[in-house]
């Protein structure tokens, strides 16, 4: 399996895109487990399966569609990623970051990261809906970082500041979102495991110990990317499951997407008042 994504893989796959849509995105969207439906919202779309597009990692999980949807979302031109792919699934770092770099070769200024997220703070009850103040690279801390391997020079410098990783205007404007829309939110730190396998509770007693106030595995990878490409973040979880600090329930995927159901409409109204407030 090739470890790193080239310019031309990149460029590959951001022209073929290209020719599938009129639109020029400039805000891209990530859609979690349970949380794709949102793309319906998008008007004018054009729709392009990931499976036709080269180099593009293809998801193989349930609650991940693998399209990507071009068009108008609430006056803005976007490009949704309904459903991603995970290193969990066998990729590398670089492939499952890969549809960031066509996003930003793309024009892409914004992106909006979401997540189905376990719950870490014992007060976050499923259903919540957390924006991300920061997070722990806990992957890319034990060498698994999207950006190791050659640098892009074409996207950002060898090593980028990572002082801010979600962007604190897009956070001012995702609160006044939430204010407006009568949605509660959390705000907190979340951490990235490799998964597919779930914490055990001695391991959620250590992320809670460390810092972290939700888990998910995936989103900070991405986040990095973007980043590293001058690419601004919103980043908003959305908490699937309760904290399981001493171990007396079991957490499944069917959990996950059902909490999707609760989480759509928050996330919606949320999405939606940023993309006007720009």
């Amino acid at each position: 399996m090739q470890d790193f994504i080239t310019l031309e893989q990149i460029d590959e796959a951001a022209a073929v895109v290209r020719e599938r849509t009129a639109h020029s995105p400039r805000i891209g969207m990530i859609l979690g487990s349970g949380l794709g439906e949102l793309a319906n919202l998008v008007e004018e779309a054009d729709v392009i399966p990931a499976s036709e597009i080269p180099n593009w990692p293809k998801s193989t999980v349930a609650g991940h569609e693998g399209r990507l949807v071009i068009g108008k979302l609430a006056g803005q031109t976007v490009l949704v990623m309904q459903g991603r792919s995970h290193y969990y699934e066998g990729y590398s770092m670089s492939q499952i970051t890969m549809p960031v770099r066509v996003m930003q070769r793309l024009g892409v200024e914004m992106l909006f990261v979401t997540n189905a997220a376990g719950a870490i703070d014992p007060d976050f009850v499923p259903g919540d809906v957390m924006i991300l103040t920061d997070h722990i690279s806990l992957l890319a801390m034990a060498g698994m970082n999207p950006l190791r391997g050659p640098n892009l020079e074409e996207f950002g410098v060898r090593f980028p500041d990572m002082s801010q990783p979600y962007d604190r205007g897009l956070q001012k404007l995702a609160r006044e979102a939430a204010l407006e829309a009568n949605v509660p939110v959390r705000e907190g730190v979340y951490i990235c495991l490799a998964g597919p396998s779930y914490e055990s509770p001695a391991d959620l007693r250590f992320l809670r110990t460390i810092g972290a106030d939700a888990v998910g595995m995936s989103t900070v990878p991405e986040t990095i990317v973007a980043r590293h490409g001058g690419t601004r973040v919103l980043g908003i979880s959305g908490i699937s499951n309760k904290a399981n600090l001493d171990g007396s329930t079991a957490t499944t995927h069917e959990e996950v997407l059902e909490a999707g159901k609760v989480i759509v409409p928050k996330l919606k109204a949320i999405l939606m008042g940023v993309l006007r407030r720009l």
